[in-house]
C-alpha cells in the first residue's frame, strides 16, 4: 500500500478516527525520532556538537535560559 492509498483511506474515515489517528502519529512519530537520536548519539553523529557547546559554555558565550 502506498502514501497516497493510505490518505485516500483516511480522507474517508469519520472525524473522530481522523484525530484518533493523528494522536497515534504524533506518538509514532515522537518514538521514531527519540531512537534517531538514540542512535545518533550512540555513533558519534552528536560529539562535535556537544563539544562545541561545552567550549562556548565555557568561554563565556551563552546566557541562561528565560524563566
Amino acid at each position: 500500500m502506498s502514501a497516497a492509498d493510505i490518505i485516500d483511506q483516511v480522507q474517508k474515515l469519520p472525524p473522530a478516527q481522523v484525530f484518533e489517528l493523528g494522536r497515534w502519529l504524533r506518538e509514532y512519530e515522537a518514538e521514531l525520532w527519540d531512537q534517531q537520536i538514540e542512535a545518533d548519539i550512540r555513533s558519534g553523529k552528536l560529539d562535535k556538537l556537544g563539544q562545541e557547546a561545552l567550549e562556548e559554555l565555557r568561554a563565556g558565550k551563552t546566557r541562561p535560559f528565560p524563566e
